[in-house]
């Protein structure tokens, strides 16, 4: 029986233990140009004793870009400043993992002027409000529906960016396919009404997510490639009519794939990503699921002490993501094993400003 505590083989990776720092989205790489610095390196640094650290979700272009001072890994300047952060995670003995995100409809023209409106599957205006490049509020946009000319120039930007990853000494990447960003909404078709090869029927809705993995496999080997899915997400207004035969469908993909790990969100994370989940009757995403995936099975969303040690020894995952309370608790993975006492979590200070609420929680020694 394998515990929450002990290693974890990944191919050729060993996992020191099974605690994993979900990604968090923070808002400081506030330098010009979203360029991660010395703040964001003492942060992850900290949180160096994870099993494996997934880094907060990393615009892949310009016009990916949804929320401010969220870092890229487009630029040369990027890729130095990510450097700095490898290097420090690496000094401690840790290993990370750099999430690739695309908003998709989920952004805003100010933050890309030139290219204008956000991209998205098909022109559904997202419900809600957005923020802008000067941390507005605003009302989502409409956005463009993408033309299939452009998509190989999406893809080819996935490609770059998992190049780019490899470049600023990243241990793997992450596809961020979840929480309603732009290849979830393909996935789901409350978000795709397309009537082309990449709309309509669930192997074409998921044909852009499995070209993109297929496409960063070849810059990396497949053990080193982990897809984060969020079934039954409600966040950024999401939706499908048929979640289980979807995601069963995708997961089985991805298994044939051979990819590292599949990081999967339960509903019961406040609607796998933000807003309350409008299913209720949602069962275990792990329960569901788990049987459609060969490989490494993270299972991510309200865990705790309490079921995560369970989820681990039934079998049920193979490792579990843990945000909020790796915020607060910089040494995590011992104060889960010695049964200590958490630091409580700030929500005031979890978008934004600089140290306080962000590398200034104490560890126990």
């Amino acid at each position: 029986m394998n515990t929450l505590f002990d290693s974890l083989q990944m191919g050729d990776l060993t996992l020191k233990n099974r605690v994993v720092m979900a990604p968090l989205t923070r808002m400081r790489s506030k330098q010009p140009g979203n360029i991660p610095y010395a703040l964001n390196a003492e942060y992850y640094g900290q949180r160096s004793s994870a099993g494996l650290i997934i880094s907060e979700a990393t615009q892949i272009t310009p016009h990916g870009q949804g929320y401010p001072a969220t870092p890229g890994i487009h630029s040369a300047a990027q890729v130095a400043g990510w450097r700095l952060v490898t290097d420090a995670v690496h000094k401690k003995g840790g290993m990370i993992f750099l999430q690739l995100w695309h908003v998709g409809r989920i952004s805003h023209s100010s933050f890309h002027p030139a290219e204008g409106l956000p991209v998205a599957p098909s022109t559904i205006q997202p419900s809600g409000m957005t923020m802008t490049a000067d941390w507005q509020q605003a009302p989502f946009e409409t956005p463009r529906a993408l033309e299939l000319k452009e998509l190989p120039g999406i893809i080819a930007d996935y490609r770059k960016a998992a190049t780019n990853a490899k470049a600023a000494g990243f241990d793997g990447v992450e596809v961020h396919g979840a929480n309603g960003y732009l290849l979830d909404q393909f996935l789901q078709d409350g978000s795709n009404k397309r009537q082309d090869a990449y709309g309509g029927a669930i192997e074409n809705r998921a044909r852009l997510l499995l070209e993109v993995v297929d496409a960063v496999t070849k810059v990396w080997n497949t053990n080193r490639v982990g897809v984060r899915l969020s079934p039954y997400g409600t966040f950024n207004d999401m939706s499908d009519s048929d979640p289980v035969k979807l995601f069963s469908y995708v997961l089985a993909q991805l298994s044939t794939r051979a990819i590292g790990y599949a990081h999967v969100i339960e509903p019961r994370a406040t609607g796998a990503g933000g807003g309350d989940s409008v299913y209720e009757d949602a069962p275990s995403t792990s329960q569901l699921f788990r049987k459609s995936f060969n490989g490494v099975f993270i299972s991510a969303g309200g865990y705790n002490r309490d079921n995560a040690i369970p989820a681990v020894e039934s079998g049920l995952v193979d490792a579990v993501a843990f945000g909020r309370l790796f915020i607060a608790n910089p040494d995590l993975p011992e104060r889960l094993k010695l049964n200590a006492s958490l630091n409580k979590y700030n929500r005031d200070t979890f978008y934004g400003g600089a140290e306080t609420g962000y590398t200034d929680y104490p560890a126990l020694k």
